[in-house]
């Protein structure tokens, strides 16, 4: 596949190394001359200095034949701009384009990017993605990522495990007999900042970030076998009033649980803005890194802060007050992958990268075959992908026992119409069963194939 990606920040840059290490013919392009050496110095892609906008850039990139556009640049009118100039000029069939401005996204302007208009085939905000994300962190206490699956009947959960987890030092293998009735499988283990895909004789560690895919309705009892038995959080308090803040503290005030949050922010515009714009939120104007404006908003009896400022450093030390002054937990925003593997010793206990998270929502568009989601773990470690088994997948129609799957795939779980499957070595999947598997890295176009439809079906 040929892909154009536009923008070599650090989105581009990780979507371009994603897609070059599968073979695809990557182009990246940006006006700045240090991204693009260093893109040029790092990955085998085409790297093109200038404005991703302009046709004949276009053009130099090779977008007469291109299969994709991935506009992801610090502007969202030149990644706008670029799609229709792809669109109209060079006819390329997909366009996905990042959008951070709400002032485009408003419902009310929706027909702005219909096909007659600027034609942008997806588009990407990594703000509400990234507060939907925090949002589903918050309703698994205990959790460090929570990813739904297979319109969220099942759940990729990611947990840290303590000294009081009941589950250390046990082989995986005696998982199914110390808990017969709970749909749940290990899919991948980070020890010391390494992802290792499990076997059987594996066990977990005290300190290790273990991933698992559980059924929706097992969660609680996974969480207990994991030592985690947290009540959700009722008090929140968010540090910073930007846009993902706000985008928060809205879906707390939509929830019907009886959560309360409260906002500081340090801009007092912005913190007037933010107060007019909830309904019955909290906003304090001040410092997080302020002992008095901690103490005024009472973040020794919250059970949860989140730190969401556009500062990393902000962020970390804001979580890590709030953890001195009694808050039981707290989660950091951190952009900086350099900071995100000290963080979690430090003693923050949700690490929140808007990198990934955007990657992920992305790569599911790039997908072929019948794939429905699919979900970056762990700095390109693997991908958990859901997608349909279709008549003709070398899956079908066998047990699992027999079929020799790559190695680093495991299958996670199977959904056959609204019944959820643990995956057993007699399991026979069946045509249309929507299939949940984790794949390293470099299995990933093994996996792809297994769900494309082959012509000599038709």
């Amino acid at each position: 596949m040929k892909v154009i990606i536009c923008g070599a920040g650090q989105v581009g840059f990780n979507i371009a190394r994603y897609l070059a290490g599968e073979n695809n013919d990557v182009t990246v392009i940006d006006q700045r001359a240090d991204l693009i050496r260093k893109i040029s110095d790092t990955l085998d892609v085409q790297a093109i200095l200038g404005y991703a906008s302009h046709p004949p850039v276009l053009e130099q990139a090779g977008a007469g034949d291109a299969d994709m556009l991935i506009a992801v640049t610090h502007a969202d009118e030149v990644n706008m701009v670029a799609c229709q100039v792809a669109h109209s000029l060079f006819n390329v069939p997909t366009k996905i384009a990042r959008v951070r401005s709400q002032s485009y996204l408003n419902p009310m302007w929706a027909n702005l990017f219909s096909r007659d208009h600027l034609p942008i085939d997806v588009i990407i905000s990594p703000e509400i993605e990234v507060a939907r994300a925090i949002t589903r962190r918050l309703q698994v206490p205990g959790a460090i990522d929570v990813i739904p699956l297979a319109n969220d009947r099942v759940r990729l959960i990611g947990v840290r495990c303590s000294e009081s987890c009941p589950l250390i030092n046990t082989p995986l293998r005696q998982l199914s007999v110390l808990f017969p009735d709970l749909n749940i499988v290990i899919i991948g283990i980070v020890r010391q900042g390494n992802a290792l895909v499990p076997t059987p004789e594996d066990q977990m560690l005290i300190g290790d970030e273990v991933y698992f895919v559980v059924d929706t309705s097992h969660i609680a009892r996974a969480m207990a076998a994991f030592g985690h038995e947290e009540k959700e959080a009722r008090r929140i308090i968010i540090f910073g009033g930007g846009n993902i803040g706000l985008f928060l503290a809205q879906q707390i005030e939509a929830s019907t649980t009886g959560v309360t949050a409260k906002v500081i922010e340090m801009n007092r515009e912005r913190a007037e803005y933010v107060a007019r714009t909830l309904h019955h939120s909290v906003v304090l104007n001040g410092d997080v890194l302020d002992s008095e404006i901690l103490e005024e908003a009472s973040i020794g009896t919250a059970e949860t802060a989140v730190a969401v400022t556009n500062d990393d450093e902000t962020n970390i030390l804001s979580a890590l007050l709030a953890k001195r002054y009694g808050c039981r937990r707290a989660m950091a925003l951190v952009n900086k992958t350099d900071y995100q593997s000290l963080v979690s010793t430090l003693g923050v206990d949700v690490v929140i990268s808007p990198r990934a998270i955007t990657v992920s929502n992305i790569l599911q568009h790039v997908r072929r075959g019948r794939i429905h989601a699919v979900h970056s773990l762990h700095e390109g470690f693997g991908e958990l992908i859901e997608a349909d088994a279709l008549e003709t997948s070398p899956l079908v129609g066998k047990p699992l026992k027999e079929i020799k799957l790559p190695n680093g795939v495991l299958i996670g779980a199977l959904v056959r119409e609204d019944k959820v499957i643990s995956p057993r070595g007699t399991t026979v999947v069946q045509a249309n069963d929507r299939v949940i598997l984790f794949a390293a890295a470099e299995q990933v176009k093994k996996v792809e194939k297994m769900f494309s439809v082959r012509l000599e079906y038709f």
